[in-house]
């Protein structure tokens, strides 16, 4: 009922502003919109999240990707565009408001790769953060695939732009938690009713130490940032007690620790 509740209230807020971006209104609040409703989203659904470290500001984020959950537990951290693959903006309500919040979306095989790389350079320039997901696809979270290496090419194109490692796990115990990839064939609606049905789900999204991209390529770049996430993702506590803890109530809320 309270996912319920949130899908309605975003249909209702996107409408706002869609509104008022047609109307051209500025709307400098809509980043931190955004990550409010990233942040209940992961309440919604039962999800405790630890925090461990920070994003840096005007950061490219390169993350390792688990799921459709990686959006809103790294989005309700701190605002942040994402890039997506162009299947999800045709999802029901989940796309429309991915578009109102500024998602970038890549066609598979369309050799857009050059193209996003120069939208997301014109972000970082702004002082945005970007979030990317070099895999291209979701893994089952127990071990990372190969990087792909050109949207590198954007922190590249960026004088002193930092390029942030992410790692994202799911799960307390010493392996990753099964229900949370999102992988195959797996449809929305049955991953979806699977997270509702499984309790205390965990995530810890840890923010490493930026690299900068001054003298690397793009696809060093990919290695360096590979490396650090693979090393972050085997040395995590298993207790999930380290860092900022958001731990969802009966009520909704959540206590933050």
């Amino acid at each position: 009922m309270r996912l319920g509740v949130h899908l309605c209230t975003g249909v209702v807020l996107g409408g706002a502003v869609a509104l008022l971006g047609r109307l051209g209104v500025s709307r400098p609040w809509l980043p931190r919109l955004v990550t409010w409703w990233h942040r209940r989203l992961g309440r919604c659904l039962g999800i405790s999240v630890v925090y461990r470290g920070v994003a840096a500001p005007g950061a490219l984020l390169a993350v390792n990707h688990v799921s459709w959950l990686d959006i809103p537990m790294l989005g309700g951290a701190a605002p942040v565009s994402f890039v997506s693959k162009a299947e999800v903006r045709s999802w029901p309500v989940v796309g429309w408001l991915a578009e109102l919040a500024d998602t970038l979306f890549l066609r598979r095989g369309a050799h857009e790769a050059n193209s996003i790389a120069t939208q997301i350079a014109a972000r970082l320039q702004m002082g945005c953060r970007v979030a990317i997901f070099p895999e291209g696809t979701t893994s089952d979270g127990r071990a990372l695939l190969p990087f792909h290496a050109r949207l590198f090419a954007a922190a590249a194109a960026v004088s002193g732009a930092p390029v942030q490692p992410v790692a994202i796990r799911y799960g307390w115990g010493r392996q990753p938690d099964a229900v949370a990839p999102f992988i195959g064939d797996d449809s929305l609606l049955a991953h979806l009713t699977r997270v509702l049905r499984h309790p205390e789900l965990g995530a810890t999204v840890s923010f490493l130490p930026p690299l900068t991209a001054n003298g690397l390529s793009r696809r060093e770049l990919a290695a360096a940032v590979r490396t650090a996430i693979a090393a972050e993702l085997n040395c995590l506590p298993l207790d999930g007690d380290a860092g900022q803890t958001l731990r969802p109530k009966a009520s909704g809320a959540a206590a933050s620790a």
